[in-house]
């Protein structure tokens, strides 16, 4: 079979898998599949079973938006989220098949849920009116009937009023309910000013215990606490109490099958927003406190840059026997599953050049699923044995658009940066490059700065390889992966170290990789990369063309239009507007616009709340004033996350222009 290069439009046929759930009785999976629509619209994800050694796979729910699969304990069940309408609804389907139908009938949806131990009941979070629950539904009804104008102003009284992906606050939180099976009734659990964040129930069900931003100063400002707590709750509700009382943050709590532990992911902000992620326990009921892997210098969760995976990072998992914890662990270019003894002890259980996308423990023996990705595929579900750490492919969704590929597969390396530091960089070598022949290169950066490239699929990079380019990238300092020292070193310093490791990385490829060309160099990046690349193009000619993308320009401006600006800000740079102004606009690329020679093309979503499109704005148009070559595209409707899971043909549109802009200039 004669193969062919990849394309930006192998983005419609491609399939992404994610969210395995193990059922209790007969190890069969559940797992989330999701495709473009056929008319391109949008993504239909649906939920299908496969068998344990994969050799049964099949189509189990119809819907067009089918998330989240839960198994109920019994195994008699699956519960998922479908989008009926514009909310999500927790629905069931028995395992054998059948008509899915809606369990819950939450106003507001739900956005997670989980059963609870005796399967009779569902724990869930949705969005809920403080002062609706305060005063009850009776109180508020009379004035909920009263006629509204067509037009209504929006009343901001909290520092964060928005949130990128969700756009502009409401007055509405994230609170917990129980649904009871049965009687379809639901109980508040929670209420107040505060949202929660992550949830778990007991082992017996009879408490839950959840994680949430609450001051113990109720004068305090919650939105510049960057802290939170677990808190615990009865299965009725009522009166909450606070289980850590550390200036710490946390997530993903889970208990242990004993009931005497619970684990979670948390860290003590010592180095501010580039703190790594520790796996610690506390002792239930008392809270005592131990952090299990502070002493390994790694990072963990899923800190990985990629543009070919969904779903959220899966949080820490306990034995069976509780003895130990499965966690994903992100370290030198690769996301792999570790396993930590609650005596101190600790282990890899994968290895070699992948990214662990997601994990699911199977509930008996001593076998987990896996979503792996590496160079050469997207997500594939895989069964791993934690003892003999043997593997099991369980799908192939990509494997007949993959069989048509001629990819490129990235090379690692490791060079010496100029003050001894130790960094680690990919190039990818251009489809079909002859023998003698020089390519055209592009500088890649990812965006963070605190997340990392990995072995993992790039549809970006390899189209840029499908179209005669060398792609050279690595993660500088500042990036997870490497230790706490590293990843804290830009902080303060943006366009300092950072910009030295990237532009040392291109160094080392001239001197060790004949192909490169020197004199045909571009560089592109997103968010922090899009920083990075808008700081390159003001501080040297070297490069010839050049893509910023969601990016960063103008760090006082930044403070306060972006969701984070108003802590990220000051964590980052160090310093605020008001007392530091000269500061921020020392490591603002819009500072350097004048010496901006590179063309630049500018890529920008309209509902960017991260790094809002006024910073492609004052970019663009102090280009235009100064004669130089530029172009601003806007996305609409498009946020933060458009490269990642934006609508796919907006999606499309941006490879090709990134692709365009390259060409533009090169093969002028």
């Amino acid at each position: 079979m004669i193969k062919r290069r990849i394309t930006a439009e192998d983005l419609y046929r491609f399939t992404w898998i994610s969210d395995p759930a193990v059922r209790p009785a007969g190890g069969t999976i559940a797992y989330v599949s999701k495709t473009v629509k056929e008319d391109k619209s949008g993504y239909r994800s649906r939920i299908l079973l496969t068998d344990w050694n994969g050799s049964a796979t099949r189509e189990f729910t119809r819907g067009e938006q089918d998330a989240a699969p839960a198994w109920s304990p019994d195994g008699s069940k699956l519960a998922f989220l479908r989008k009926d309408g514009q909310k999500n609804q927790v629905w069931f389907i028995d395992a054998e098949g059948g008509e899915a139908y809606a369990v819950t009938k939450a106003e507001e949806g739900v956005s997670a849920f989980a059963w609870s131990p005796d399967g009779q009941s569902l724990l869930y979070t949705s969005k809920a009116d403080p002062d609706k629950q305060a005063k009850g539904d009776d109180a508020t009804a009379e004035q909920d009937d009263l006629p509204k104008p067509g037009k209504q102003a929006i009343v901001v009284d909290r520092t964060k009023s928005k949130a990128d992906g969700s756009g502009l606050w409401d007055s509405k939180r994230v609170h917990l309910f129980v649904h009871d099976i049965e009687s379809t009734q639901d109980t508040a659990i929670t209420s107040g000013d505060f949202d929660v964040i992550d949830f778990t129930w007991s082992p017996n069900g009879d408490e839950i215990v959840f994680a949430a931003k609450i001051p113990t100063d109720a004068s305090v400002d919650a939105d510049l606490v960057l802290t939170n707590d677990l808190f615990i709750a009865g299965r009725s509700g009522g009166e909450f109490r606070r289980l850590t009382k550390t200036a710490m943050s946390v997530s993903k709590p889970v208990f242990s099958p004993d009931g005497s532990s619970i684990a979670f992911f948390g860290d003590e902000r010592s180095h501010g927003n580039a703190t790594t992620t520790q796996i610690y326990t506390a002792a239930y009921p008392d809270g005592e406190i131990k952090c299990l892997t502070g002493r390994l210098d790694l990072h963990m969760g899923n800190a990985a840059v990629t543009d070919m995976k969904m779903g959220a990072s899966s949080g820490p998992v306990f034995s069976r026997d509780g003895q130990s914890i499965y966690a994903l662990v992100t370290t030198e270019g690769n996301v792999h599953v570790g396993r930590f003894g609650v005596d101190g002890s600790h282990e890899m259980l994968t290895s070699g050049p992948r990214e662990i996308i997601q994990i699911a423990y199977a509930g008996s023996g001593n076998e987990l699923v896996l979503v792996a990705a590496d160079t050469q595929r997207p997500g594939e579900l895989y069964r791993l044995h934690a003892e003999s750490k043997q593997e099991v492919q369980l799908t192939r969704s990509n494997a007949a658009l993959l069989e048509e590929l001629e990819l490129s597969k990235p090379e690692s390396f490791w060079f010496e940066a100029s003050d001894g530091g130790k960094v680690q960089g990919w190039i990818l070598p251009p489809v079909g490059l002859e023998t003698g022949k020089k390519a055209a290169t592009i500088l890649e950066i990812h965006g963070g700065p605190h997340a990392m490239y990995v072995n993992s699929f790039m549809h970006e990079f390899q189209l840029l390889a499908a179209q005669g380019y060398a792609v050279i990238y690595c993660n500088p300092r500042g990036g997870h992966g490497y230790g706490q020292e590293f990843v804290n070193t830009c902080r303060g310093d943006y366009g300092g170290r950072d910009y030295l490791d990237v532009i040392e990385l291109v160094d080392y490829a001239v001197s060790h990789y004949s192909y490169v060309d020197e004199q045909r160099l571009g560089v592109t990046g997103g968010s922090y990369g899009g920083f990075m690349t808008n700081w390159i193009v003001g501080h040297t000619n070297r490069f010839k063309a050049a893509v910023t993308q969601r990016s960063i320009c103008n760090w006082l401006s930044f403070y306060g239009v972006s969701d984070i600006g108003y802590f990220f800000t000051e964590d980052q740079i160090g310093g605020q507007p008001w007392e530091e102004p000269e500061k921020l606009w020392k490591h603002s690329p819009l500072a350097y616009v004048k010496q901006v020679e590179t063309p630049l093309l500018i890529l920008h979503g309209e509902e960017d709340l991260r790094c809002p499109i006024e910073q492609a704005e004052q970019l663009y148009v102090a280009l235009k004033r100064l004669g130089k070559k530029t172009q601003l595209v806007r996305f609409p409707g498009a946020n933060h996350d458009l490269s990642r899971s934006g609508h796919p043909e907006l999606r499309v549109e941006r490879l090709n222009r990134i692709a365009g802009w390259m060409n533009g200039v090169f093969q002028a």
